[in-house]
C-alpha cells in the first residue's frame, strides 16, 4: 500500500472527522483522482513533437498517456479540429497516492525559487490545480535526453465541494502552501 494512502486511512481521516465534526467516516473528504496534462503547442507544426511529451508523461506517472485532440479549428493558431495537441493521464487509487508522494517530497522541493503553493488555486468545488513550468523536476526524467523543457498542469480532485475541507485535506498530506 502507498505510504500516503496508509497515512490517510490510519491518521488523517480521523483528524479531519474530528475537526469538521462529521458524524460519519464516509463524509470525510478524500482524494478521488489526479489528472496530469501536458499541452504541446508545437504539435500543430510538427506532429512528431507529441511523442516526446507522451514518453515524458509516461515516465513521470507510470501510466500510458491518452492523446488529446483540438475541439475546434482556430485559424490564428493554425489549429484544425481533431489535431493532436497534448496528452493527459488520470491517476486513481495507489498510483494517485504514489504520484502525490513523489510530487510533494521529491519534485516540488527541486523547483527553482519555490516559495510554496498558492491557496487561490482552488476552483470553488474543492479541486486544486498546480502549474509546473519544467518536467525536469521529476527524477525519472533524464536531463540529457529531453528535446525541450515543457510545463504541465496537475489537477487534484477531491470528494468535497467545500474549499476549506479540501484545503485541510491537502494540508494534511503536507502539500507546501504559502503562509
Amino acid at each position: 500500500m502507498a505510504r500516503l494512502k496508509n497515512f490517510y486511512f490510519k491518521e488523517l481521516r480521523e483528524k479531519l472527522k474530528g475537526k469538521f465534526e462529521l458524524k460519519n467516516i464516509f463524509e470525510v473528504p478524500k482524494l478521488e483522482k489526479i489528472v496530469v496534462n501536458i499541452g504541446v503547442g508545437e504539435a500543430t507544426v510538427d506532429s512528431k513533437k507529441i511523442n516526446s511529451a507522451i514518453e515524458d508523461l509516461a515516465l513521470i506517472t507510470g501510466q500510458k498517456p491518452q492523446k488529446t485532440q483540438a475541439k475546434k479549428s482556430i485559424a490564428g493558431f493554425k489549429l484544425r479540429k481533431g489535431l493532436t495537441i497534448g496528452c493527459k493521464v488520470t491517476l486513481r487509487k495507489n498510483r494517485m497516492y504514489e504520484f502525490l508522494d513523489r510530487l510533494i517530497y521529491i519534485a516540488l522541493p527541486r523547483v527553482r525559487d519555490f516559495k510554496g503553493l498558492s491557496k487561490k488555486s482552488f476552483d470553488g468545488n474543492g479541486n486544486y490545480s498546480i502549474g509546473i513550468k519544467e518536467q525536469i523536476i521529476f527524477p525519472e526524467i533524464n536531463y540529457d535526453k529531453i528535446d525541450k523543457i515543457r510545463g504541465m498542469d496537475i489537477c487534484i480532485v477531491t470528494s468535497t465541494c467545500n474549499e476549506d475541507q479540501a484545503y485541510e485535506l491537502l494540508k494534511g498530506f503536507n502539500l507546501p502552501f504559502k503562509n
